[in-house]
């Protein structure tokens, strides 16, 4: 239950200092799987380098597509990221939802959907599980896998992957409470909320990353 593809990189640059790492979400259900962190669980979703670099290419893709925006529409002091969830109908519900939590949790950037997106949600059978990545011509896509999110909760799993978009590193190490901590906690894990640090830190990417435009 994994994520990343191998290094797609992105056709974007953009100077934005990040450290990402790659993703692979997760938590949830079912009441009898572990409630901790195992040396299983944790290696399960431990990205390798050239994941990491893809997931922070995507993140500088989606960067990129906002600072057209804001360069188009030099006003504005929240960026609109438009997505397209029609890839990944099975999920409808999950992703709104993901929406909805990450417009409320910050300021400097909001979701929206849209055809076409700056990124778009896609659906199927993978043995690494779901992911965020980019497909190696510019843009990225999260990509939600059906076994993974039958065992995991699937609106955390639609959420920590739309994290990495907004410029979260996975910290499978840390607990529940941690929407980046992803499958580390177990798939009792119900949190679908970052919490404060993590909201502090991409309204802190988004602001900064973008302050030169203004």
């Amino acid at each position: 239950m994994r994520s990343p593809k191998t290094a797609l990189s992105a056709a974007l640059g953009l100077g934005l200092a990040a450290a990402l790492t790659a993703a692979a979400p997760v938590s949830a259900a079912s009441p009898t799987s572990p409630s901790h962190s195992t040396r299983a669980s944790i290696a399960a979703y431990t990205g390798s380098a050239a994941e990491k670099a893809d997931t922070k290419a995507f993140f500088q893709a989606v960067m990129k597509s906002a600072k057209a925006k804001m360069k188009a529409h030099p006003g504005l002091k929240t960026v609109t990221v438009t997505y397209d969830a029609s890839g990944a109908p099975t999920f409808a519900g999950e992703i709104a939802q993901t929406a909805q939590i990450w417009n409320s949790a910050v300021q400097n950037v909001k979701l929206q959907a849209g055809s076409g997106g700056d990124f778009q949600y896609r659906e199927g059978n993978d043995p690494r599980g779901s992911y965020a990545s980019t497909d190696g011509h510019g843009s990225g896509y999260v990509f939600l896998d059906y076994q993974q999110n039958q065992e995991y909760n699937s609106t955390r799993v639609a959420a920590h992957e739309t994290g990495h978009v907004l410029g979260l590193p996975d910290h499978y190490s840390g607990p529940c409470s941690e929407l980046m901590s992803g499958g580390g906690p177990g798939t009792s894990c119900q949190n679908t909320q970052p919490n404060a640090t993590e909201r502090a830190r991409v309204n802190q990417l988004w602001a900064n990353g973008l302050a030169g435009l203004r």
